[in-house]
């Protein structure tokens, strides 16, 4: 983690039960009791500015983060010195599973914009987790859902168009930003559309040109960065039927 991330100040405390994004992340699975004991190990709030890293790539395994507010990018360095994109993070979301391999980061991380984010110290973590199985079933269960999302991404890269890419990738941001007590239609992109690109294996040109085919079919609106889904069935419809 970077150790310039400044915790937030004040006197106002927010435990895990009383967060409005308890349900999307570790405590949905514990009873009133247990998250009490997760919420004893919880530091909140360390805050990022846009572009801080939170961790780099051979990181120590020190933390599990949790956002809450604000958004991530994990990208990994390939042997000639390029960045590819694998992940965005949203608020409610885990941050850092990747440690679990090896019990270091397998990827560099950073913020796309002043980001809030809570840390679980891993040791506390593990002794809590031998104290409260379904802690650890719920760790699973994260773990088991960054699997098939890396599993559908592949997919789409191997087998999806650019059309399908594009379409797919804001579906799925919807659906995270619905499910999060957000509107599903109406969202701000924090991430660059190079950054997209990156992700999704398409030139910045090709992104840029798709949504200009979207908008010009008001399938979306887009200024900027803000954008509206105008019609989502047809957006859905863009997918082809071997796609998730």
């Amino acid at each position: 983690m970077n150790r310039n991330a400044r915790p937030t100040k004040g006197k106002l405390r927010i435990t895990c039960k009383d967060c409005s994004l308890s349900d999307l992340c570790l405590p949905q699975a514990l009873n009133g009791e247990e998250i009490a004991a997760l919420d004893a190990l919880v530091h909140r709030s360390t805050v990022l500015v846009p572009g801080e890293s939170l961790f780099s790539h051979g990181a120590p395994f020190e933390c599990l983060y949790a956002v809450r507010s604000g958004s991530l990018k994990s990208g990994m360095t390939a042997p000639d010195g390029r960045e590819q994109v694998v992940a965005f993070h949203l608020p409610g979301e885990l941050v850092g599973l990747d440690a679990f391999a090896d019990d270091g980061h397998q990827c560099d991380t950073k913020a796309l914009e002043t980001t809030s984010v809570c840390t679980l110290p891993s040791a506390d973590l593990e002794r809590l987790g031998q104290q409260v199985p379904r802690l650890n079933a719920a760790l699973r269960r994260l773990l088991g859902r960054e699997i098939v999302r890396d599993q559908a991404l592949m997919l789409l890269l191997g087998k999806g168009s650019a059309p399908e890419r594009l379409a797919a990738f804001l579906l799925s941001l919807s659906a995270r930003y619905a499910q999060r007590g957000f509107s599903g239609t109406r969202f701000h992109l924090s991430m660059s559309r190079h950054d997209i690109g990156n992700y999704l294996g398409l030139a910045l040109e090709t992104v840029s040109r798709q949504f200009a085919r979207l908008q010009r079919a008001r399938v979306i609106s887009i200024e900027r960065r803000e954008v509206e889904i105008l019609d989502p069935h047809a957006l859905q419809s863009t997918l082809c039927h071997c796609l998730p």
